[in-house]
């Protein structure tokens, strides 16, 4: 089994950052009407700016598949080039197509040579699983090298004239125009961008370079049901009815395809398992908080960090404050591609010493997944 250490890091955030007021000259506003939730849910999760690939008219400027070539080509360098590649690991929840993959439409842009494929789907989980496949694939001497990568494009969901239909629908039925707050919730809460990790089976001789310790996941879903969904509905019984199983004429009329949060049942549990799965973790691979110099958990909003540290306090497993590194209110919740912006800054910082340990954390309320790794600083 060889070592494997992340060498490099990449970024690419579209266009100029966005503030909360400008928020809505970008996504439209939904039958003429300013959001009743967007200031609430902005106090709340305290994201102050944001990039989305689109411009003020809502014209798309960048694809997902852009987006994440564009972060791979920061790590290009005189030690490793495009030609240099040989897997490519890419995962998003916001795929720019159903099919041919996310991994296969991002390779066809590099136009560098034949290499092995990865596509993560889900939701911020995905970038991890995108990751832990370059991870094993150079573990095991399959490759010597992987890009893994986490990206979104979701703004494009997000615009008003995505639900255009479903309120001249609520109109026709004299009900009150206005977006469930499982819908509208999300609009203010999610923004572009693409991160970009090189794997490698060395150190770089000059620089930092991570060494990954450990991988580690969990998923909940044998006993909890689905929160964050999109391309279906959730029915009285928990179940998600499938965008297929919808008559055409329903799927703008009632928003089959945008996204949506159960605000109640996150409420619920994404602390619990939380701190569950971390503590499950760090006992599985025998460290401790003490163990531990930057805590990099990537949350939705800060709504949920005091919580947070209350949840893994009761567990055993608290980290000090001192030691949390975040940057949400700066770039934004952007999905699978948020732990890596986050990795990426620290990395860049100058600040990291040898020796250093690093934990990862990633929840996925889509049906309550946790993944973390564990990184040495050399």
């Amino acid at each position: 089994m060889f070592e494997v250490y992340i060498t490099k890091a990449g970024k690419y955030l579209p266009n100029e950052a966005i503030s909360n007021d400008e928020m809505e000259a970008y996504l439209g506003l939904i039958n003429d009407a300013a959001s009743k939730a967007r200031r609430i849910i902005l106090r709340n999760n305290r994201i102050t700016s944001r990039h989305y690939a689109v411009d003020k008219q809502g014209n798309p400027t960048h694809n997902n598949a852009e987006l994440t070539q564009l972060a791979i080509e920061k790590l290009y360098d005189a030690n490793f080039t495009a030609k240099d590649m040989e897997c490519l690991s890419c995962g998003t929840s916001t795929p720019d197509n159903f099919l041919p993959s996310h991994a296969a439409m991002v390779h066809g842009l590099l136009k560098n040579q034949s290499v092995e494929l990865n596509s993560s789907t889900g939701v911020c989980c995905a970038g991890m699983n995108s990751l832990k496949f370059g991870y094993l694939s150079i573990k095991s001497g399959n490759t010597k090298n992987a890009v893994c990568t986490g990206s979104e494009r979701v703004s494009t969901w997000m615009m008003a004239d995505k639900y255009e239909q479903e309120i001249v629908n609520l109109k026709n039925l004299e009900e009150q125009p206005i977006i469930a707050f499982k819908k509208d919730f999300l609009r203010w809460m999610l923004s572009d961008g693409a991160g970009a990790f090189l794997l490698e089976n060395q150190p770089r001789k000059d620089g930092v370079s991570l060494k990954i310790e450990w991988m580690d996941a969990f998923s909940y879903a044998h006993e909890l049901e689905a929160c964050m969904y999109a391309g279906g509905d959730k029915q009285d019984d928990g179940s998600i009815k499938p965008w297929s199983d919808y008559h055409p004429d329903q799927w703008l009329k009632e928003s089959i395809f945008s996204i949506k949060q159960d605000v109640k049942l996150l409420d619920e549990h994404i602390l619990v398992k939380g701190a569950e799965s971390m503590s499950e973790a760090m006992r599985k691979n025998n460290i401790t908080a003490a163990d531990i110099d930057y805590f990099l958990p990537h949350v939705s909003s800060h709504y949920f960090v005091a919580g947070l540290k209350k949840a893994l306090d009761e567990k055993g497993v608290g980290v000090a404050d001192e030691k949390w590194f975040m940057n949400l209110g700066r770039v934004g919740n952007v999905g699978s591609a948020s732990i890596y912006l986050a990795l990426e800054e620290l990395l860049n910082s100058g600040q990291l010493q040898k020796g250093q340990k690093i934990l990862l954390s990633v929840p996925e309320s889509g049906r309550f997944s946790f993944a973390y790794a564990y990184l040495t600083v050399c």
